[in-house]
C-alpha cells in the first residue's frame, strides 16, 4: 500500500469485556491491520463503568477519577500493542480513542438538548504515548444535529462496499447497529437496539459469567411469547430515520419491568427470549429496509454467539450471512481499525461522519485533536500523513 502513515484505534464498547487496540496502515486506497492486541479492563473499573453509566451520587468527582483511570488504561493499552509489533511510538502518525460511552442522549430520543458523553482522557493517552491523540468524536456531530452515533457506518462503506452488491454490515457489540450498502453508496445505518448488553447482564446476573459462550446457554432455553411481545413493545423499535441508543435504554431494570408478572419463567428461557429479541430487532430492520439485501456481513462479539448467528440466518435467508472475516477484517477488530481511520481523516481535514446515518445538518471532521508530546516536552505533531 502507497502513501498514508501508521494509525493506532482505541476501542471501548457497550459491553466492557476490553480495550480494543488496532495498529493500520491507512492511506487513501484503503486500510491493513499490522498488529492487533486486546487490553483487559480490570474488574474494579469495569464496574466503575458500570456504576457511572447510570445516574447516582457524588457523579462529577467519581467521573473525574474515572476519565484518568481510563486514558491511563488507554495509554497501556497502546503502549502493549507496539511493544507486540515491535513499532516506536514515533512511527505512528495518531491514535484515534473512542473513549467509553456513559451517557448518550440523542435527538431521537426526545431530549430537548441532547447530548453525549465518552471518557478516557486523551491529553492523558498523548502525554503517556508522546502519539497525537485524536478523540471525543461524537460531539461535533451532535452540535449539527445528528445523532452522534453509529460512527463506523462511514468505514463500512469505505472499507467493504462493491459495485453491483446490496450489502449489510451488522455489528453487534453491546448495541448493534446496520450499515446498508447499495453498490459502493452507503445508503444509511442506524442502531437496531440491544445487541450483546442484556444478553451478558442476565448471564452475569444469574451465573456469574461475563458473557454466554457461543450462546450455548440461550440456545438450550425456550422463547416465553408474552415476555418477547413484551420487549417489542419498546418505543425506540417504532422509530424511523436516523435512531441511535444504548444501555442507558436497554438495561435490567427495563427487563425487570418486562417481566413483571411472568413468574413462572426460569432465567434460561429468560436468556432465550432475549437472544430472539436481539436477532428480531437486528432481522427486521434489514428486512424493513428499502432495498433488498443480497449479503450480510458481521462484526463485533455477537459474530462469535453461534446461537445469535443461528437465529439471524432463520430470519435473513435466503441473504448471505457471514461474518466480515471474509472480506479480509476479522469482526473482534472492525470498530478498532475504523477509529484509527477516522483519527487519519480527521488529521487529513477529511469528515469522518455521514449525515445519512446520524441526520446531522451535513458530514463533518470529526473529534477534538491532542497533540503528542515530544521527548523534551514540547508539544508538537505532523499535520499530515506522510
Amino acid at each position: 500500500m502507497s502513501g498514508g502513515a501508521l494509525c493506532i484505534g482505541l476501542m471501548s464498547g457497550t459491553s466492557i469485556d476490553s480495550v480494543d487496540a488496532v495498529l493500520a496502515h491507512i492511506s487513501h486506497h484503503g486500510h491493513e491491520l499490522q498488529a492487533t492486541l486486546e487490553h483487559p479492563i480490570p474488574p474494579g473499573l469495569r464496574q466503575a463503568i458500570a456504576d457511572i453509566s447510570q445516574p447516582g451520587n457524588n457523579e462529577i468527582e467519581r467521573m473525574g477519577v474515572l476519565d484518568r483511570q481510563l486514558g491511563e488504561l488507554f495509554a497501556d493499552a497502546c503502549t502493549a500493542l507496539l511493544d507486540h509489533a515491535g513499532v516506536p511510538a514515533s512511527d505512528v502518525f495518531v491514535i484515534g480513542s473512542h473513549g467509553q460511552t456513559i451517557r448518550h442522549r440523542p435527538p431521537s430520543g426526545g431530549n430537548a438538548i441532547a447530548y453525549t458523553l465518552q471518557i478516557g482522557d486523551p491529553s492523558t493517552i498523548a502525554e503517556r504515548t508522546g502519539i497525537t491523540t485524536v478523540a471525543d468524536f461524537r460531539r461535533r456531530d451532535v452540535a449539527a444535529g445528528g445523532e452522534g452515533a453509529p460512527l463506523a457506518p462511514a468505514f463500512h462503506a469505505a472499507a467493504f462496499a462493491r459495485a453491483g452488491v446490496n450489502r449489510a454490515v451488522v455489528n453487534i457489540g453491546g448495541i448493534a447497529n446496520v450499515s446498508l450498502l447499495v453498490g459502493e453508496t452507503l445508503l444509511t445505518g442506524f442502531d437496531t437496539g440491544p445487541g450483546n448488553t442484556l444478553l451478558d447482564q442476565w448471564v452475569h446476573h444469574h451465573r456469574g459469567e461475563r458473557y454466554d459462550r457461543d450462546g450455548a446457554w440461550a440456545a438450550e432455553g425456550a422463547v416465553d411469547p408474552q415476555l418477547l411481545a413484551r420487549m417489542q413493545q419498546h418505543p425506540f423499535l417504532a422509530q424511523q430515520g436516523a435512531r441511535s441508543t444504548g444501555k442507558e435504554t436497554f438495561h435490567l431494570n427495563w427487563l425487570t419491568r418486562c417481566l413483571a408478572g411472568l413468574t413462572n419463567l426460569n432465567p434460561q428461557d429468560v436468556q432465550a427470549t432475549l437472544a430472539d429479541f436481539t436477532a428480531q430487532c437486528i432481522a427486521d430492520s434489514i428486512l424493513g429496509s428499502a432495498v433488498p439485501v443480497d449479503e450480510i456481513y458481521v462484526c463485533g462479539g455477537g459474530a462469535y454467539n453461534t446461537d445469535l448467528m443461528r437465529r439471524l440466518y432463520q430470519r435473513l435467508a435466503p441473504a448471505r450471512l457471514t461474518t466480515t472475516a471474509e472480506l479480509g477484517l476479522a469482526p473482534e477488530w472492525v470498530e478498532g481499525a475504523a477509529f484509527a481511520w477516522l483519527a487519519w481523516r480527521t488529521l487529513n481535514n477529511l469528515n469522518g461522519s455521514a449525515a445519512e446515518v446520524t441526520g446531522a445538518a451535513g458530514a463533518r471532521v470529526l473529534g477534538g485533536i491532542y497533540p503528542g508530546a515530544t521527548r523534551s516536552g514540547a508539544g508538537a505533531t505532523r499535520l499530515s500523513a506522510r
